[in-house]
C-alpha cells in the first residue's frame, strides 16, 4: 500500500461484507419460503424478505464499488484522496441510511408517508428520506474522488471509473419520478435499474477488473488500456439501447420489440470481451503473482458474467421467445447467475486483492479465500441450472398449456428444493470468504522464478524490505 488514505477503503469494504452476508442469510429465507410457503409467514413475510435481499444486495455491491475506488483512485492519480474526513461522513451517511430502510421494511414503519415511508417500486423501495441521503453520500464521494483525479495523473482507468460513478449517481435521480402512469413509470424505472447493471455499472466492472490485471498480471498499461476503451464502447453501444428489452410488453410501441431484440442480443459483446481480456492478459503476462486467490476471483468474474448476463440474457432476450418466458424462473436465474458473475465475483476479487495489503499483510489465507470461489460458484451455477429448468417446465405449463400459476408452482417443488440446498453452498462459501479475510493467518508463498525475478528489481518490494 503506497498511500495512507487507501485504508478508507477497508471500512466500506468491512461494511460491505456485513451486508453480504445479510443479503445472502435473507437469499437463504426467502428460498426456503418456496418449499414450505407459510415460513416465517407472520414474523417475516416474503415480501419484506425479499426486499431486505435485493435492497442489501444493491447497497453492499455500491459499497464495495465506492470502496474499490478509494483504494485505487491514489494509486492511479498519484496522490492522496482529497478529503478523508468527508470520505467518513459518506460512509456514516450510507450505514444510517441503511439501518433506517431496513427497519421501515421490517416493521413496515409510517405505511403510506410520502416521506418516511417504503415506496411500492421493485429495487426503490426506500423511503424518500433515504434516497435523499443517498444523493447527498454520492454528492460527497464524487466531489471527494473528482478533486483527487483532476488534481493527479489521469488514466484510463480512473476516467471509465468516473464516468461509471458519476452515471450511477444522476441516473439514480430518476428514482424520485413516480408517475401515476404504469407504462410510464416502468419506462422510467429502468432508466435506472436496466442502465444501472447493464450500463454504468459495466464501466465500473470494466475499470476495476483492468485495474486487478494490471496488478496481477503485469501487462503493460498501454495494452490494458485498448482492451478497456473497446469494451466500454462495446457496453455503451449496446446496452443503451438494449434497455427496450424491457419495454416489450409494457405498453411502449411495438417498435422496441426490434431495438430491443437486436441491442440486447450485441449485450453478450462486451462481456465476452472482458472474458477473452482477462484471459488474455493472465496469458501475455505470465506473472507468478502471490495472491492466487484474487487472481481466481477475477477470472471467475469475467467468466460467470458472460455466461450469466451474457448467454443466460441472451436465452430470453429476443421478443418472440421473451412473450413466453418474461417473469418466470429463467428471469431468476439469469438474474442470480449475472449479478454473482459480474458483480459479486468483482467486489469479492478486489477485496480479496486489496484487504491484505490495507492490514499491511501478505496475501493470507488463500486456500479458504479460492474454496469459497468454488463453493459459491458451484453453488450459483447449480442453482442457475436449477432455476432454468424450472422455468422452461413453468414456461410450457402456464405459459403454453395455460395452467394456473399457483398450480404450476406446486410442480415446481422439486427444483426449489434442489435451490435451497444451492443457497446453502453459497451462504457457506460466503461465511468462509469473510472469515478468510477478518482473520489473517500468514502462509508462506513461495514466488515461482518470473515472480522472484520481478521481486528483485520491484523497487516498491525493496523499500518495503
Amino acid at each position: 500500500m503506497k498511500y495512507e488514505t487507501q485504508k478508507i477503503a477497508l471500512a466500506y469494504m468491512a461494511v460491505a461484507l456485513g451486508l453480504f452476508l445479510i443479503q445472502v442469510l435473507m437469499g437463504l429465507i426467502i428460498g426456503w419460503v418456496y418449499v414450505q410457503p407459510n415460513f416465517l409467514s407472520e414474523l417475516l413475510p416474503f415480501n419484506v424478505g425479499r426486499m431486505l435481499h435485493t435492497n442489501a444486495l444493491i447497497v453492499w455491491l455500491i459499497t464495495g464499488f465506492f470502496g474499490a475506488a478509494y483504494f485505487l483512485i491514489p494509486e492511479e492519480a498519484e496522490r492522496e484522496i482529497h478529503s478523508t474526513k468527508l470520505a467518513y461522513i459518506q460512509l456514516a451517511i450510507l450505514v444510517v441510511g441503511t439501518l433506517g430502510a431496513v427497519i421501515t421494511y421490517t416493521f413496515n414503519l409510517f405505511e403510506g408517508n410520502i416521506l418516511l415511508g417504503k415506496e411500492g417500486r421493485e429495487f426503490l423501495e426506500q423511503p424518500v428520506w433515504v434516497k435523499l441521503g443517498i444523493v447527498v453520500a454520492a454528492l460527497i464521494f464524487l466531489f471527494n474522488v473528482s478533486m483527487t483525479v483532476l488534481k493527479g495523473r489521469k488514466t484510463a482507468i480512473t476516467n471509465i471509473l468516473l464516468l461509471g460513478l458519476w452515471g450511477l449517481a444522476l441516473l439514480f435521480l430518476f428514482a424520485f419520478y413516480n408517475p401515476s402512469n404504469l407504462a410510464l413509470d416502468k419506462e422510467y424505472w429502468w432508466y435506472v435499474v436496466h442502465l444501472w447493471v447493464e450500463g454504468v455499472w459495466e464501466l465500473i466492472m470494466a475499470s476495476i477488473l483492468a485495474y486487478l490485471m494490471l496488478k496481477l498480471t503485469g501487462v503493460d498499461r498501454e495494452v490494458v488500456e485498448k482492451w478497456l476503451y473497446v469494451i466500454v464502447a462495446a457496453a455503451l453501444f449496446s446496452g443503451i439501447l438494449g434497455t427496450g428489452h424491457h419495454y416489450y410488453w409494457i405498453g411502449m410501441p411495438g417498435y422496441w420489440q426490434w431495438i430491443g431484440s437486436i441491442f440486447s442480443s450485441l449485450e453478450v459483446i462486451p462481456f465476452f470481451a472482458m472474458m477473452a481480456f482477462a484471459f488474455v492478459m493472465v496469458w501475455k503476462g505470465r506473472r507468478d503473482h502471490p495472491n492466487k486467490a484474487a487472481l481466481l476471483w477475477s477470472l471467475g468474474c469475467a467468466t460467470l458474467a458472460f455466461f450469466g448476463a451474457g448467454v443466460w440474457g441472451f436465452l430470453h432476450t429476443l421478443h418472440g421467445v421473451n412473450f413466453y418466458t418474461h417473469g418466470t424462473q429463467i428471469t431468476a436465474a439469469h438474474g442470480h447467475l449475472a449479478f454473482f458473475g459480474a458483480y459479486v465475483s468483482l467486489n469479492l476479487a478486489i477485496m480479496s486483492y486489496a484487504m491484505p495489503m490495507l492490514r499491511g499483510r501478505d496475501p493470507y489465507n488463500q486456500v479458504l479465500n479460492m474454496a469459497s470461489f468454488w463453493l459459491m460458484s458451484g453453488g450459483m451455477t447449480f442453482m442457475t441450472f436449477t432455476l432454468t429448468f424450472a422455468g422452461t417446465v413453468q414456461t410450457h405449463m402456464q405459459r403454453v398449456l395455460g395452467e394456473g400459476f399457483m398450480d404450476v408452482q406446486d410442480q415446481l417443488w422439486v427444483f426449489y428444493v434442489m435451490r435451497f440446498g444451492s443457497g446453502v453452498a453459497v451462504v457457506l462459501g460466503a461465511i468462509l470468504f469473510i472469515y478468510a479475510l477478518a482473520f489473517p493467518r500468514r502462509e508462506v508463498v513461495t514466488p515461482g522464478p518470473v515472480e522472484r525475478t520481478r521481486l528483485a528489481t520491484d523497487p516498491d518490494h525493496m523499500a518495503a524490505e
